[in-house]
């Protein structure tokens, strides 16, 4: 029995004996992919700490690792299709390791920014792989299990990022928070090589590269706007960016539909099915990494979790994924993904708008129920919108269905960070400005604080120890007069500490209740889109005629192999 796993998967002649192995090692890539930046969402305050990063640098080491990420996919899927779908796995868990390896050791915002991106660039690779080769790896009637299991390891990512990088904050600095992904990386390269067998596209021709290049161009340019637009302002960058993103994504379309071999048949999005299916993944993970953007915010500084104890707050999303997913496995079969993938997006809905209740007087058991909620939906809506997305697409391209199905769920946690993080931050800027009214804070402070809830709670702390230190000064005084001026200015300062904390936690607080109402809206009305786009039907019955050309597809390489033998 040789090591390395070399046999082609496309080779044989029943189903392979341990794909349930293989599949752990593919949503073990999955985990660390999707961990990469929900555990940085806990490390930023220390990160903007050490590194003395603006409210710009912290955004673009957050969104550095989203732009390659999302815009290589499609690519990347494609070749990897064409290749080894394999060897581009192994060769992402490479490339994000190194430049995970690179970000615990740079010591600037451009450092973490560049590593960051060589992540993305991994991760791209990693994460249409995952799936190309899940697919490729079980029969049919299977599939939809194994898929409703990576959908709960994606679930599962969203909380174990901050639970993981809390602990590791407990005693180390942000930088270990890098470090975690390498052992499990290295982890998932022995995996892979030992237990994921080999596959790619036979009889695929040439990869269209020009297709390619601009879907790169596009996505990128779409998503730099996404990015720079809500935060930085709409100025020459943004509205450039948007220029060329519209101008991209024409010449891909017309380049794709006159190319005999393009990257994606971009008829597909005509068909109800895999355009609802789209859809629904990119609004559900708007929703919830939006959420997630402020709800970590919320229970750090307004709540005053540390960053471990806010992971183990997440927690109850984490298991309610997976008993959402269990619940497809049941329902789909039975009422079909239609009904299955709008109850989620209706439990999403609910939850966003339990959110709308929120206020200072909130602790964390009234966020339990929104957490449960969303758990339910997410598990509930995406793993039949990924098997039905992938079922759409025929042996030779299960690298690009994977592609499309990530891009639409980076797409969808782009826009979600990007438009209801400037809601939230709009919101507060407002709320704050209201609170302070007729206050004397100086204008500099207050503008300090306008900038971020963290900011905010920063001035308070500052105005709280002007108060001590002239505390402190009227405790040494020997005049009594003097004494007692100090002494009443440091109660006026700690008093002003104290109403300026309430104003930057009630200011927030208020915020996340107005952006979950935006949120809500959002998903309600994409939900009675998704509703529409979705026929009727069992997937098994949906997915009949693209499983049929697998099986050719299979039952020609076996005929080639049989000729050449």
């Amino acid at each position: 029995m040789r090591l390395v796993m070399n046999e082609p998967v496309e080779r044989m002649d029943r189903p392979y004996a341990r794909r349930w192995w293989a599949l752990l090692v593919l949503c073990l890539s999955l985990l660390i992919i999707v961990m990469a930046n929900t555990a940085l969402t806990v490390a930023a305050p220390d990160m903007t700490q050490d590194l003395g990063l603006s409210s710009a640098d912290l955004q673009w080491v957050i969104d550095g690792y989203t732009v390659p990420y999302a815009a290589l996919m499609l690519l990347l899927g494609a070749i990897g299709d064409k290749y080894s779908r394999r060897g581009a796995l192994v060769l992402g868990l490479l490339v994000f390791g190194g430049g995970a390896v690179a970000g615990s050791l740079v010591d600037s915002a451009d450092g973490v920014i560049a590593a960051r991106a060589v992540m993305g660039f991994g991760a791209a690779m990693i994460m249409p792989a995952t799936l190309s080769l899940l697919a490729a790896t079980f029969p049919r009637a299977e599939r939809a299990k194994a898929i409703t299991l990576w959908t709960a390891t994606a679930g599962l990512a969203i909380a174990a990022g901050p639970l993981l990088a809390g602990a590791l904050l407990e005693q180390h600095s942000w930088k270990a928070t890098f470090l975690i992904n390498v052992p499990i990386a290295a982890a998932a390269i022995v995996g892979a090589l030992l237990l994921v067998p080999p596959s790619k596209a036979h009889g695929k021709g040439r990869i269209d590269y020009v297709g390619g290049l601009l879907s790169v161009v596009w996505i990128a340019a779409l998503v730099y706007m996404i990015i720079e637009g809500p935060h930085f302002g709409w100025g020459v960058k943004a509205v450039t960016a948007a220029v060329v993103a519209g101008v991209g994504l024409v010449l891909f379309v017309v380049w794709e539909l006159r190319h005999p071999r393009p990257v994606i048949d971009v008829r597909r999005f005509t068909e109800r099915r895999f355009a609802g299916s789209n859809l629904a993944v990119a609004l559900f993970f708007l929703a919830v990494f939006g959420a997630f953007y402020y709800l970590t915010q919320q229970l750090q500084f307004v709540l005053g979790y540390t960053a471990l104890e806010t992971g183990l707050r997440m927690l109850p999303l984490a298991g309610a994924v997976f008993v959402g997913s269990a619940l497809t496995g049941y329902l789909t079969p039975r009422v079909g993904m239609k009904l299955t993938v709008t109850a989620g997006m209706v439990g999403g809905t609910a939850a966003l708008a339990l959110l709308t209740q929120v206020d200072a007087s909130s602790s964390y058991g009234d966020f339990v129920p929104s957490l449960l909620i969303l758990g339910l939906a997410i598990g509930l809506a995406l793993s039949p919108s990924t098997d039905a997305i992938m079922g759409a697409f025929p042996e030779s391209e299960l690298g690009v269905g994977g592609a499309v199905n990530d891009t639409s769920l980076e797409l969808g946690g782009s826009l979600g960070i990007a438009i209801l993080g400037s809601l939230l931050a709009t919101s507060y800027h407002d709320h704050l400005t209201d609170a302070t009214a007729g206050s004397e804070l100086p204008a500099s402070s207050l503008a300090t604080a306008q900038d971020s809830v963290g900011a905010g709670y920063a001035v308070s702390q500052g105005i709280a120890e002007q108060a001590e230190k002239a505390a402190a000064q009227a405790a040494r005084a020997t005049d009594p007069q003097q004494a007692a001026q100090l002494k009443a200015q440091a109660d006026q300062l700690a008093e002003g500490a104290h109403r300026m904390a309430d104003a930057v936690g009630s200011s927030f607080s208020d915020a996340v209740a107005h952006t979950s109402l935006i949120g809500a809206v959002v998903l309600g009305l994409g939900t009675l889109v998704v509703a529409v786009l979705l026929p009727r039907g069992k997937s098994e019955e949906q997915s009949e005629q693209p499983e049929k050309g697998r099986e050719k597809d299979r039952e020609k390489q076996k005929e080639k192999e049989s000729a050449l033998s």
